[in-house]
């Protein structure tokens, strides 16, 4: 077998995945890209469950970014409050509203993304891909770090930029938008920080299962 991407054809071996997540919606429920740029922000070190819990109520009180940017921090901050980092994040998306103002003007790059505060590749790969626009990147949040490895797609790395751009050299453009989202997926599911091997999809291509289980 060949390991970290070496003359791997890491499309096929990765198929049973992107088949099973493909176009699974993200664990944060949001209904319309302003409330997903929200949520996104909210959940950097935090858990997607926990900013699915105070999400309804935040939402309610400022259903739009034109709502939002009329907002000063005290109003919000009380919406926000069991979210980790949540002064630091107040701001960000205050800023974030003041700058776009309306929900339709919302940037739909990565440059455009990652120029806001608060949002880096990871994050603005996830609004890429929720939003049905093309990959210029692929996600690779907590779960993609330690998966990738892994399965032997790429080294281990604690770095999630360095995560990413090592996928992107290895893995196929037209893959991008799905994989990220599909191995994250499957580090929720099944490739925990104790992997449930016998039940994967892809234990006959893993690294880890060829050489540390069987």
């Amino acid at each position: 077998m060949d390991l970290f991407g070496e003359t791997s054809d890491w499309e096929a071996k990765l198929k049973p995945i992107l088949k099973k997540y493909k176009g699974k919606k993200h664990p944060l429920e949001y209904h319309n890209t302003y409330q997903l740029l929200v949520m996104v922000v909210l959940s950097a070190q935090d858990s997607d469950a926990n900013i699915n819990k105070i999400a309804p109520a935040l939402f309610e009180k400022f259903p739009t970014l034109k709502t939002f940017s009329k907002a000063d921090v005290e109003d919000f901050i009380p919406y926000i409050s069991k979210v980790r980092n949540y002064p630091t994040k107040a701001n960000w998306l205050l800023e974030i509203a003041k700058i776009i103002k309306n929900d339709e003007d919302i940037p739909l790059t990565m440059q455009g993304l990652t120029a806001l505060k608060g949002i880096g590749r990871k994050s603005a790969n996830v609004i890429l891909r929720e939003t049905g626009q093309p990959a210029e990147g692929i996600i690779a949040d907590l779960h993609v770090i330690r998966v990738a490895p892994r399965i032997g797609i790429i080294k281990e790395s604690k770095d999630g930029n360095k995560v990413e751009k090592d996928l992107m050299q290895v893995l196929p453009k037209s893959i991008w938008s799905e994989i990220g989202m599909a191995i994250s997926f499957l580090g929720r599911e099944i490739c925990r920080p104790k992997p449930k091997c016998e039940e994967c999809l892809l234990a006959d291509i893993c690294h880890y299962y060829l050489t540390e289980v069987i």
